[in-house]
């Protein structure tokens, strides 16, 4: 299971919900049915679609003896291709009736972040409808209208075109924060470079934008890293190279290595030294670790022989699975982290860390180094009494 915040509310505001493990009864007592099921990364870029072809077979025999028309909705991330030659045959086999005229089918993936899905699926930016046919699209299309709250633009394209918008957007969106990234570490290198008035003035041209262009921390999570390595992946199926999309993992891999290297260029040796680290999620409101860049940098100054003190608001049973207990003090507060520490990162911008002051540093540390990583605390504030450093500003400005 994973935490969601406002799930467990919305769930009990409903009084026309029912669930059920019986997928027969559910397909024969609806009108469409949502595929949201995992697809794995393998090995070479490419997903695995074996559970979503499991859960087409169970569909497709609920559909097999219904006598009325039934949606089908795949919005699991899949390669450009996969809906129609793995999850259309399946349920037109076992189904025994024919796409189209007895069933209809769409690819409509959400554009959805851990810790919002709620507020992102009624209020998203876009709706991407793939449609096997104009009514498969048509009835999507309804379902959407009633269930958005903002009247969101509503793109139907084909499957195949669908499949390949949603890992390019992803794809995209993975260069631009190793962009951002990247012009971070050139403001530290600059006299009176500042990241953030570089940033906001890209963000504010209409071509760029503003989201996802604050450098800091790597990017992970479930779904960047893999679907820009898919998208890779898929270029050199059909003969291409997505160029863009390697120097984005290796740049992204580099911001991890160039951190960790802070830390240690800042402490001189790492054997045996006390550093906090204050949040391990990938990002705040959620209590997922995968492909997070503080777990991956944390695992790397243990190795390295560090002693290391870590609280995130959520994150600290699935990071101690990644991080063991060796070498490492699970605290129960950002407090208790900080106690006796000689340099603290502040890795998750989590909500409850901007009650820390100065003097929280001051008091529990044996030495008062803080890691901004996201230009979080106030600068003038805390370089007062805190040796403050920070990614994407110079030092000595």
């Amino acid at each position: 299971l994973i935490y969601e915040p406002g799930l467990t509310e919305l769930l009990q505001k409903q009084a026309d919900i029912s669930a059920s493990s019986d997928y027969k009864y559910a397909v024969e007592n609806s009108e469409a049915t949502f595929m949201v099921v995992p697809t794995p990364s393998l090995e070479d870029g490419s997903f695995t679609t074996k559970y979503a072809e499991a859960a087409a077979e169970q569909i497709a025999a609920g559909i097999k003896n219904k006598n009325s028309y039934h949606l089908v909705i795949l919005t699991s991330t899949v390669l450009p291709g996969d809906t129609e030659a793995r999850i259309q045959t399946v349920l037109e086999k076992v189904s025994g009736k024919k796409c189209g005229a007895d069933f209809g089918l769409c690819y409509s993936p959400e554009f959805i972040a851990l810790g919002s899905v709620i507020r992102d699926f009624l209020n998203p930016d876009v709706v991407l409808i793939g449609e096997f046919d104009k009514k498969s699209g048509d009835l999507l299309s309804e379902i959407y209208r009633k269930v958005c709250d903002n009247n969101p633009p509503i793109v139907r394209t084909n499957i195949y075109s669908a499949e390949l918008a949603k890992i390019s957007l992803n794809s995209y969106v993975t260069m631009k924060i190793s962009f951002a990234n990247t012009l971070a570490e050139l403001c530290e290198k600059i006299p009176g470079g500042d990241t953030e008035a570089v940033s906001s003035l890209l963000g504010n041209d209409s071509r760029i934008g503003r989201k996802y262009l604050s450098g800091g921390l790597a990017y992970g999570g479930p779904c960047f890293p893999r679907d820009n390595k898919a998208f890779a992946h898929f270029a050199r199926k059909v003969g291409c190279e997505a160029r863009l999309s390697v120097a984005t993992d290796k740049e992204n891999e580099h911001q991890n290595e160039r951190i960790a290297a802070l830390v240690e260029q800042k402490l001189g040796k790492i054997k045996g030294r006390k550093i906090a680290i204050l949040g391990l999620t990938y990002k705040p409101n959620t209590e997922v670790v995968e492909e997070s860049a503080v777990v991956k940098i944390a695992s790397h100054l243990l190795k390295k022989g560090a002693s290391l003190s870590v609280y995130d608001p959520a994150g600290m049973a699935n990071s101690r699975k990644i991080l063991g207990d060796k070498g490492i003090h699970y605290a129960g507060d950002a407090k208790e982290c900080l106690k006796d520490a000689e340099f603290c990162i502040l890795a998750t911008p989590w909500k409850e860390f901007k009650d820390l002051q100065p003097d929280d540093f001051i008091a529990n540390m044996k030495r008062p180094m803080l890691l901004d990583c996201w230009r979080f605390f106030d600068r003038s504030e805390f370089s007062k009494n805190v040796k403050y450093l920070t990614i994407g500003l110079n030092e000595e400005s």
